[in-house]
């Protein structure tokens, strides 16, 4: 019987001393979260991308569709050297420069136009940039199924990312003409003269070059997309036949035609949300195929950029600039850079790339194809789901649904959640851990019992491990978790606010369990009851007691570091719930069920006793938190000086959640 029992302590301090909640926590929580950011318009592909996102210290986003509305409409249009209104036709143009306008509005598109046979509005398809421009030529007169008849195509040059145009080669009857559309500042240098009103083509001037890239910064500093139009005839004799299929559509001596400056408006709420990442630490940069100055225009209006700071180069950088640096250069640039205009996929990539190795956990937003690198490479890949495409979507980690900036943000909240309420856990297992493994070893190595046995060990397990795990997991996010900094990837889990929190109460627990167990007799006036009769009163008082601590202690794990640890407890019917359920299933434990336990029932007196003891730990965590903590983490005290650096950033008091 002596080695059964001196196995049975054994194996019972062994189960308090392995936190084999933990798993449970974090699946509850992270499963929670999950189901809960699906309301906020955010859909998990991968569950341990919501703690990752929680970790988030800086954000890479798109600008159309995400930080915009992607709603385009042209607004101001520059052609024949003329500025137009662009609900104006164009019957100030010659007929020749009309058309050929109109012919590559209708022939360099991948949108189609359809009338409806009853006269109503004009249906649209093709990317939003298309449909805009597509719009505005029928305002200009364009019959879009006329203009195709006449003419047929013989050779695309599809839209290209890198060299941000494209172009098409149509036949008519007296020749060839090779219309190119793409980003105003590129196709203008390919252009050696320009078209004018009469229809006359003009050499293109050093002065007039200058006026039309006047023109195109003017209208990206009105936060507008340039595109621009220009065309070249072209010799198809030339070329045999059996080689059109490769034909690379000359590109180099074009004539203008004109610009477009095209607007998308930003989306309700991204300035305030963007102003509560900056709050939260959270750095968003913007990556966009849009000119520098568009971006920069747009940038300003979201609040990205800030008017009154220093906006140059590396702050706000070409992709181009960004690509031909060293590798070196671009670890030292990417810290800095905050709008990166005219950037192709690979730019971005190479972005994320550089910022992962200075330490950042980065997120990626992206929609397109050629967004998958990047997005897989990425701490966390956000695509949207609208208008993200399936490869996009494969690659991401989260799919936001309605391609909203303000989703991000909520998901970076929720992600914050998780990783607190994982803390709070680990907090307040730990305490009880720590606190049962003290009491049962002291006390078996000082009279060779324990006060706790292995079946009180078991129901304590059971509230700390699943409905202590269910309680904490389902806190809501406060806004207070967008008020501190991302913890990053090198941060401790268990903080120094946790560390102290926990020796507070575990310190409690075990010195007044303690004096119980070693005079618990003489302190509960038990002398008249036989030793038998008054040990197990006491071991029962303990148990109770120890119970109580814990039950009063998770409403202390809820706020690691707030004072008040009330606020908002009410609203969590689910943490109230159980905090009754384990109450209850208490009291019957010690009123009914002593037999199972080996335990007996109790007195209302030493009930009122072990409620109090278990209620001093509010106050007691209350005046824990007026003790401060440093800023190093506890472990890196065992380590040699050398091997801690101080932290990257200012930190408030312990530093993180």
């Amino acid at each position: 019987m002596g080695a059964i029992r001196i196995l049975t302590i054994a194996v019972t301090i062994v189960v308090v001393a392995v936190p084999e909640g933990l798993p449970l926590a974090v699946t509850l929580t992270l499963a929670y979260s999950m189901k809960k950011m699906m309301r906020d318009k955010a859909l998990v592909r991968r569950l341990s991308s919501c703690e990752t996102m929680g970790s988030a210290t800086t954000i890479c986003s798109d600008k159309t569709g995400t930080l915009t509305l992607n709603k385009m409409t042209v607004v101001e249009a520059y052609f024949a050297g003329t500025k137009l209104d662009p609900c104006d036709d164009v019957s100030q143009m010659s007929d020749s420069a009309a058309s050929l306008i109109i012919e590559g509005i209708a022939q360099n598109t991948t949108g189609t136009v359809f009338l409806p046979e009853d006269g109503g509005a004009a249906e649209l398809t093709g990317s939003p940039t298309e449909k805009a421009i597509l719009s505005w030529g029928l305002k200009i007169g364009m019959d879009f199924d006329d203009v195709r008849t006449k003419s047929s195509v013989i050779h695309v040059f599809p839209f290209n990312s890198e060299k941000k145009r494209g172009a098409v080669a149509v036949q008519l009857d007296d020749g060839v003409h090779i219309h190119w559309k793409g980003a105003a500042e590129i196709v203008l240098s390919s252009c050696k003269s320009w078209l004018s009103v009469d229809g006359s083509v003009q050499s293109m001037s050093a002065e007039k070059h200058d006026e039309f890239k006047r023109s195109i910064e003017d209208m990206g500093a009105n936060s507008l997309r340039c595109v621009a139009f220009a065309y070249c005839s072209f010799d198809i004799e030339k070329i045999p036949m059996e080689d059109i299929t490769s034909w690379e559509l000359p590109e180099d001596d074009l004539t203008l035609l004109g610009i477009i400056g095209i607007k998308d408006p930003c989306r309700p709420g991204v300035r305030d949300a963007v102003r509560l990442c900056t709050t939260a630490g959270v750095k968003v940069r913007m990556v966009t195929g849009d000119n520098i100055e568009t971006a920069k225009a747009i940038a300003l209006e979201c609040g990205i950029l800030d008017a009154n700071s220093v906006i140059s180069e590396p702050v706000v950088i070409e992709g181009k600039v960004f690509r031909e640096m060293s590798e070196s250069a671009r670890g030292e640039a990417a810290d800095k850079i905050i709008v990166m205009g005219r950037s192709s996929p690979n730019d971005k990539l190479l972005l994320v790339q550089a910022l992962k190795r200075k330490g950042h956990v980065v997120a990626v937003t992206g929609d397109g194809t050629n967004d998958a690198p990047a997005l897989h490479e990425a701490d966390i890949g956000l695509s949207m789901g609208i208008s993200g495409t399936e490869v996009a979507k494969e690659s991401s980690d989260i799919i936001i649904l309605d391609d909203d900036f303000t989703s991000v943000v909520k998901v970076v909240r929720w992600g914050r959640s998780v990783y607190a309420n994982i803390q709070k856990f680990i907090q307040f297992q730990l305490t009880v851990n720590v606190a049962a493994l003290v009491i049962n070893v002291v006390a078996a190595v000082s009279s060779g019992d324990v006060p706790l046995n292995a079946v009180e060990l078991l129901w304590v397990n059971l509230i700390m491990d699943t409905l202590g795990a269910l309680a904490l997991a389902t806190e809501p996010p406060t806004d207070n978790l967008m008020k501190r900094n991302p913890v990053g990837r090198r941060e401790p889990l268990v903080t120094n606010i946790m560390w102290r929190n926990l020796f507070v109460q575990a310190l409690y627990q075990v010195a007044i369990l303690l004096i119980f167990d070693f005079d618990g007799v003489r302190i509960l006036r038990l002398q008249n009851e036989s030793r038998s009769d008054a040990e197990k009163i006491t071991n029962t008082f303990i148990f109770n007691t120890f119970v109580f601590c814990q039950i009063f202690n998770e409403f202390n794990a809820r706020k690691p570091e707030e004072k008040n640890v009330f606020k908002g407890v009410t609203k969590n019917h689910l943490f109230m719930g159980i905090i009754g359920i384990t109450t209850v299933f208490q009291i019957l434990i010690i009123q009914f069920l002593g037999k199972f336990f080996k335990i007996v029932r109790l007195g209302w007196r030493l009930w009122l006793v072990s409620v109090a003891i278990g209620l001093v730990s509010w106050p007691l965590a209350y005046v824990g938190k007026f003790i401060p903590v440093p800023v190093r983490p506890l472990p890196d005290y065992f380590k040699p000086r050398c091997c801690w650096k101080p932290p990257r950033r200012d930190e408030e008091e312990g530093g993180q959640s």
